[in-house]
């Protein structure tokens, strides 16, 4: 038995781990686009490091495009395998994927015009809505909790993980010549006590541990809860400096997060009395998918539901849909809150709000997630005094804010109580992926020190045997 690992490794994008079975069956875990690594992503995204068509299984672990996006080209380059996950992981994907289709179409439409006219051959997308399309019906929903044999040799059960929506730590149980490995896959890791999520779930002893290491080298320390720090900003930029406060958030988890947090407000009787807008189509429907899965709330939002249907709903909220809507919201003078996509500000509609409004001191934007380091929100994390955008240059007058917090990755406290259902004298290997190099040596570091003493860093399509 062997694993390789072929995306994020030394980085947190393009999740994709490989278990190769003697037999010949290979179990392919997650399956995700690499982005925000400048002019190698293309590269990237188009070397998988194996052969497609000799996958057998894949298993998702969530819904991220760093985990699942890559899925439409792996079945375009002849996996035809089914693709286990969570039933709110899958319907959160299709969404996710038919969008990230038509952004590959359109944006290889744009380019071709241009290099038709150069005389230049066309480009072919990375993946089309069709290859979407096929991949759908290679899914296969699994609950939680429960073992289900895929063959006679392999067995998965799927462990809440907490992150978003339907995300799990996949537990493999492997037969081969007559002995069980266990493998434990984290995906990525939520956080304890989360306002929305259930908590990561405790999952079985395992022989291998795969766990990401985003923020494992610190820890979550907002001065305030993020519901304050968000209040004041809404106070300080939209009703003091009348002017709008924008906020990149990923489409999946932070965009509810934030709904979530004025919503409680609203109930609080402290919401500003201002217009609120999710310029997403994408956040839209990912908000829709997630009201339908109440079964991955906690507790206390099942409690709220008795008393608020919709915990995502509340006075002055707008969703917008139409490009020329979404326009206008730049030529407008309003105060108002734009909660927008892209997360890491490196695509969509957000980064035309920025670029609109980024050199107007009344204007704040609020950074609530984590940065790949090449995108445009982790450069305006470090307040530059100008920033490129669509190759024009912008002074930077607006006020630049984070909250930490509000991260859907727990920091290396959580990430140890994640692990801490573990014997560590059980565990011959713990592979540290998804993290930057300086988060994964803390925290090898840190599992050293906690009794796992063989941890490893992957590099990219290194193998092992197991």
């Amino acid at each position: 038995m062997k694993i390789a690992f072929h995306g994020a490794t030394q980085t947190v994008t393009g999740s994709k781990h490989l278990i190769s079975l003697t037999n010949g069956k290979n179990i392919l875990l997650d399956c995700g686009m690499f982005q925000g690594l400048g002019k190698e992503t293309v590269e990237l995204n188009n070397d998988f490091g194996f052969n497609p068509s000799e996958v057998s299984y894949l298993i998702l672990s969530h819904a991220h495009i760093d985990h699942c996006g890559l899925i439409p080209k792996l079945v375009k380059d002849g996996f035809r395998g089914p693709i286990f996950g969570t039933a709110a992981t899958l319907d959160l994907s299709e969404i996710l994927l038919l969008n990230s289709a038509y952004i590959q179409e359109n944006d290889v439409r744009f380019l071709n015009k241009k290099r038709f006219l150069e005389g230049r051959q066309p480009l072919e997308p990375l993946y089309t809505v069709e290859h979407v399309k096929q991949a759908l019906t290679q899914f296969q929903k699994v609950p939680y909790n429960s073992a289900f044999g895929i063959d006679d040799d392999i067995e998965i059960q799927l462990y809440d993980a907490g992150h978003i929506l339907g995300a799990s730590t996949v537990y493999l149980r492997l037969k081969e010549n007559n002995k069980i490995t266990r493998i434990a896959y984290s995906g990525d890791v939520g956080r304890y006590g989360e306002t929305i999520l259930r908590s990561p779930q405790p999952f079985p002893q395992a022989d291998y541990i795969i766990i990401e290491s985003t923020y494992g080298d610190r820890l979550h320390q907002d001065a305030d809860p993020p519901e304050d720090y968000l209040y004041e900003q809404i106070v300080e930029t939209c009703l003091k400096k009348k002017g709008k406060l924008i906020i990149p958030a990923f489409s999946v988890g932070r965009t509810q997060d934030l709904l979530f947090a004025l919503n409680g407000m609203e109930l609080d009787g402290r919401l500003p009395a201002v217009k609120y807008y999710v310029d997403s189509p994408l956040s839209t429907a990912a908000t829709k998918v997630v009201k339908q899965h109440p079964e991955c709330f906690n507790r206390a939002v099942q409690k709220l539901l008795k008393i608020d249907s919709d915990p995502f709903d509340f006075k002055g909220l707008h969703y917008i849909q139409d490009k020329r809507e979404s326009q206008s919201l730049n030529s407008s003078t309003e105060p108002c809150v734009i909660i927008s996509a892209s997360g890491m500000a490196e695509a969509g509609r957000v980064k035309h709000h920025i670029a609109n409004n980024i050199e107007k001191p009344s204007t704040t934007i609020l950074m609530v997630g984590y940065c790949e380091k090449d995108s445009l929100g982790a450069r305006l994390k470090e307040q530059p005094e100008e920033v490129g955008i669509f190759g024009n240059r912008f002074k930077v007058r607006a006020d630049i804010r984070s909250i930490d917090s509000l991260s859907s990755h727990g920091d290396y406290n959580d990430l140890c109580q994640y692990l801490s259902c573990q014997d560590a004298d059980e565990v011959k290997q713990v592979f540290v992926v998804h993290g930057e190099e300086a988060s994964q040596q803390a925290f090898k570091r840190r599992l050293i020190k906690k009794g796992f003493l063989d941890v490893v860093i992957p590099s990219r399509h290194q193998e092992f045997g197991l």
